[in-house]
């Protein structure tokens, strides 16, 4: 079993990184990996279907992507980017306008972010990104982060809506307002709890009529939130992967999906996970007995090979970075050695990598 760091590398092409999504979701290339016997078949995202039985249940992750990239300015008129890091919503202060008081704010909250300038604004500085929304810079970390105080006037959602960017993913060479489209398709289709400041990309195939092909299967669709956060994009910096320092991410895992969860395990039927964030929050809510238990709060787990899943059984995924933490991941569900081969029959083929790429999947 490989730890170093540079056995998870493999050359990708450029060419191989979707800078767009496919024209229909479930029209979405589809990699099927059998992780017993190491036999790989290509279909289309829509034939998942086909792989369900009844009494299985398909777990995804409900978060929503937030506007969370803001463009703005400086007192001195320099331009500014400043990437929320979590949605502003925790810490909020609701707080009423003094009368005659032009400078009081309805909101405000503390938020961290990484902040991008010319010249890096000092504590104290004012940042402007709309006449509802300003900040000032409380701190710079020694990691780069900067604490920077949010104040706003109207519903949060509706003003990160109007000065706020979609945060697409660094990989994707163009600026987000260039896609008109993607606050529509960088969200799957049951996106439901603002909090990420990036998709749970494997849930990006499916559409509300696959969705429903699979029910009518007998299949249950139960939902969790994980609040995907920068840490997805960090890379390793370390030989040894094991000594790598994972992120931690908010998670909610509900009564009722623990109870459809713990309804398939009993039913015989199988769990599957779509996506590595699902992966996480499933396997961090385990009951060591096979099933899982009510979860809310920061999720920390790191999965690596060598991890023993308690919970899932097959994993719907994107194709992720060479030397990522999602590789690690897949990796230690299917072994190392399948995963890369996969990997290398998928670039033969064609198929497109990372968040508006295709998807694969892996099955026991």
């Amino acid at each position: 079993m490989s730890y170093t760091l540079s056995s998870y590398d493999f050359e990708l092409p450029e060419s191989s990184i979707a800078q767009k999504p496919a024209e229909k979701r479930d029209e979405s290339r589809l990699l099927h990996l059998d992780t017993v016997s190491g036999d790989v078949s290509h279909g289309l995202f829509s034939s998942l279907v086909d792989l369900l039985k009844p009494n299985d249940v398909l777990v995804v992750n409900d978060t929503r992507v937030f506007p969370a990239r803001l463009l703005g300015q400086k007192e001195t008129g320099g331009k500014i980017e400043f990437m929320l890091l979590h949605y502003p919503e925790s810490g909020c202060i609701q707080r009423g306008k003094g009368k005659g008081d032009t400078t009081a704010w309805e909101s405000e909250a503390t938020i961290q972010g990484l902040l991008k300038s010319s010249k890096r604004p000092k504590p104290g500085a004012r940042l402007f990104f709309g006449p509802n929304l300003q900040g000032e810079v409380i701190e710079i970390a020694p990691d780069a982060t900067v604490s920077v105080r949010l104040s706003w006037n109207g519903e949060l959602d509706q003003v990160l809506s109007q000065y706020g960017n979609v945060p697409l993913p660094p990989y994707i060479r163009r600026d987000s307002k260039a896609g008109s489209d993607d606050r529509d398709r960088y969200q799957t289709v049951y996106a439901n709890r603002s909090g990420a400041i990036a998709a749970p990309t494997a849930g990006l195939h499916f559409t509300e009529a696959l969705l429903a092909d699979i029910q009518k299967k007998g299949v249950k669709v139960a939902r969790i939130t994980l609040h995907v956060g920068y840490g997805t994009f960090s890379p390793v910096r370390v030989d040894d992967i094991r000594q790598h320092k994972i992120h931690a991410e908010y998670i909610t895992v509900s009564k009722d999906a623990v109870a459809a969860v713990n309804r398939a395990r009993s039913a015989k039927g199988r769990v599957w996970a779509v996506g590595t964030t699902t992966t996480r929050a499933l396997e961090y809510s385990a009951d060591g007995k096979g099933g899982i238990r009510e979860t809310q709060g920061p999720c920390d787990l790191y999965i690596y090979p060598g991890y023993t899943f308690q919970v899932v059984d097959n994993l719907v995924t994107n194709f992720h970075l060479p030397k990522s933490s999602l590789l690690f991941m897949v990796s230690a569900f299917a072994g190392k050695d399948r995963v890369m081969k996969a990997y290398q029959e998928a670039l033969k083929k064609g198929y497109r990598f990372y968040s508006y790429g295709d998807a694969m999947v892996l099955t026991k």
